[in-house]
């Protein structure tokens, strides 16, 4: 029977799966779709030069995301990508908490919600033990 030591493996799995894959996706539509989640909404929002921010901001989702996909620099990449979530509660959800109410702003950060508690467990954990990380550190302690 094949037997996985679901302790140690899966759920840091799961974490870099989500955060990899949801962070890649977004940053993917930053350069697919500038009149949507792109330079548009930078724009919305309020930033000066949004086309600057909506590219910056879609490359580090892209390379963080896939950093944390395969579990390199697991730790470094979950900084930037942290720092967007807070960038975005401040400039996205606080004006809605403070306009339409906790309700409403609590539905919207739903996703932002798990996406930032994902990226503590995994600045906090790291990659685990199925990631490029954990191989790396246990090659230099065998040499």
């Amino acid at each position: 029977m094949f037997h996985i030591n679901k302790t140690n493996l899966i759920p840091t799995l799961l974490c870099r799966l989500a955060v990899g894959l949801i962070f890649l996706s977004e940053g993917l539509q930053k350069y697919l779709f500038p009149e949507g989640p792109g330079t548009a909404r930078f724009e919305k929002i309020g930033f000066t030069h949004p086309a600057f921010w909506a590219y910056f901001t879609g490359t580090f989702e892209i390379v963080c995301g896939v950093l944390i996909l395969v579990g390199l620099f697991t730790r470094l990449a979950a900084i930037p990508l942290f720092i967007i979530m807070i960038v975005s509660f401040i400039t996205t959800k606080y004006p809605e908490l403070m306009e339409k109410g906790f309700w409403f702003m609590a539905h919207d950060y739903r996703t932002d919600f798990a996406m930032t508690l994902l990226l503590i467990y995994l600045l906090i954990y790291g990659g685990g033990k199925n990631s490029i990380d954990y191989k790396m550190q246990q090659k230099s302690k065998s040499s």
